[in-house]
Formats: C-alpha cells, sequence, structure tokens
C-alpha cells in the first residue's frame, strides 16, 4: 500500500475515533467496550507505529528530533487510552488524544530531525530510548489528565457559571458538550488516584531511563554520563515526581497542589529534549 495512503486511513480513522469518543460523551452511552472498535483502533495504532519506524529509522540511518518525540509520545498515550477502553474504563481523554496523535503522526513529514550516529543495532540505545519515549508519555498523559481534573474541580465549586456564563448557561446546561464530558468522568477522588497512579508508572520510568542513560554512555560510548541540559532537566523531572510522590505519601498533598507539581514536573521533562530540539530546529535552524 502507498505510504501516503496509509498515513490518510490512519488520520480519518484517528478522527473518527475522536468524533466517536466526543458523541458517546454528548449522548451519555454506555462506556463498555465496543471490541469493533476496539481491534480497528488496534489495528490503526499498530499502522501509527508501522509509520513512525519508517519516519525515523531511514536507509541513511536514524533520524530524530523533537518532531519524532511528539509524535511518539501522542501515540503511547493513545496505547494507554486503548488499554483503558478494552477493560472497560473509557476515557475522555480520547477525544484530544486521536487528534494529537494524527496532528503527530504528520509533524516528522515536516521536520524529520537529524541524523543521531549509528546507533541502530546497538541494544543499549534502543533499550535506553524506548523507556525514555514511555515516560515521556506516561507523564503527558498524566499532564492531560492533571488538566481534566482542573476543569472537573472547576465544575464542583462553580457549577451554574463554570462553562455556560451564569442563568444563560444553567438553561443551556444539557446541550453544552465540556460539561457532558466532565460528567462522564469518574468522581475526583478516583480521577486523583489514577492521576497518581501515572506519576508513579512515569516516575519509575524516568528512573529506568536515567540508569539505562548510564549505562550506554558507559557501555556503549566508553565515558560517563554527560550532564547537558537533557540530562540536567530530566533529573530534575525526576526530583519533582519523586518530591510530589513523597509529599503525597508523608504529607497527603492532593488538589491543586499536586496539580502544580505535576504540570511542573512534565513541563520540565519537555524542556529536556522536545522543547530545546524545537529550538534548535526550527527556531535556530540547527541540525545536531
Amino acid at each position: 500500500m502507498n505510504s501516503w495512503i496509509l498515513y490518510a486511513l490512519v488520520i480519518a480513522i484517528d478522527a473518527w475515533a475522536a468524533f466517536s469518543a466526543l458523541r458517546n460523551a454528548s449522548h451519555a452511552l454506555s462506556p463498555s467496550p465496543r471490541w469493533g472498535r476496539a481491534v480497528l483502533l488496534f489495528i490503526v495504532l499498530l499502522a501509527h507505529g508501522v509509520l513512525w519506524h519508517q519516519q525515523v529509522f531511514t536507509v541513511e540511518g536514524m533520524r530524530f528530533g523533537f518532531a519524532p518525540a511528539l509524535s511518539i509520545t501522542f501515540w503511547l498515550a493513545c496505547v494507554v487510552l486503548w488499554l483503558e477502553g478494552v477493560t472497560g474504563h473509557w476515557s475522555v481523554l480520547e477525544v484530544v488524544a486521536y487528534p494529537a496523535a494524527a496532528v503527530g503522526l504528520l509533524l516528522p513529514v515536516f521536520f524529520e530531525g537529524s541524523l543521531t550516529g549509528n546507533y541502530v543495532d546497538n541494544w543499549y540505545f534502543k533499550a535506553h530510548l524506548s523507556i525514555a519515549l514511555a515516560a515521556s508519555g506516561v507523564v503527558s498523559l498524566a499532564a492531560a489528565h492533571a488538566v481534566l481534573m482542573s476543569l472537573q474541580e472547576r465544575r464542583l465549586h462553580r457549577p451554574a457559571r463554570a462553562f455556560g456564563g451564569g442563568a444563560a448557561g444553567a438553561q443551556d446546561h444539557s446541550t453544552d458538550v465540556m460539561p457532558n464530558l466532565l460528567d462522564r468522568l469518574p468522581p475526583l477522588l478516583a480521577m486523583e488516584r489514577l492521576l497518581f497512579k501515572l506519576i508513579a508508572v512515569g516516575f519509575f520510568l524516568l528512573t529506568l531511563t536515567i540508569l539505562s542513560g548510564v549505562l550506554f554512555t558507559e557501555q556503549w560510548m566508553n565515558k560517563a554520563m554527560q550532564f547537558n541540559h537533557k540530562t540536567v532537566f530530566t533529573v530534575v523531572s525526576w526530583a519533582i515526581f519523586g518530591a510530589l510522590l513523597l509529599g503525597r505519601h508523608l504529607r497527603g498533598w492532593r488538589g491543586k497542589t499536586a496539580l502544580r507539581w505535576t504540570m511542573a514536573g512534565v513541563a520540565t521533562l519537555l524542556l529536556a529534549y522536545v522543547g530545546s530540539r524545537f529550538v534548535l530546529e526550527v527556531v535556530l535552524h540547527k541540525a545536531l
């Protein structure tokens, strides 16, 4: 199949997945898993992964940059949501995750990145890259989850005005899409427990990312791990998430405190690679 046809099919089904998720929320349909939809989305996610692999692992060597990193991050978020859907836990995050994955799939077409060196066949590098990308995907999903929690909390405190704008908004409450989406969310406490589960998984993957980075530089590059901006921001993000989990355990941090720490950790992790590469590749037009 022509690759452009495959691109079109994947993007079209991503759009359909987001629309169907939005329709389910708007009409308060049952969140029970639909196996036909699950199988179709599995095939699409598999095709998405194949296209990403072709974009990164080219005949010239491995090409990587901010665009492929964002693409795989959005894709991994969709994979996590797909796993939740299969187990019957439908998530309104699908409304934004699948369009983001479609946009992310196209980004490397326009911003292909640069050749990273002869690391394609190195086991250490592949393990390190896979773990780092998985960590980025999980914490990005945690950030989106935190945003939903913030909207949900705002709606609980100001139900009449939060999305409708006073009495007129209250009259149109039943037809507003955002309130319907938020109404389909689990209780705020359940959302908070899920947020900390995502953060714990992300923290574990960040720990493995740092350890595998040390192993890669020592075993393959024969030198100690370099403390460049990427390493520093990754370690800082790891420390932020570690402090958040410790504060949760010792002092019961929750609510706005947890949300602020979560967003700080995600922003720092984005600066570690995606943000810096975006500045270099797009703003400064430099290839590394």
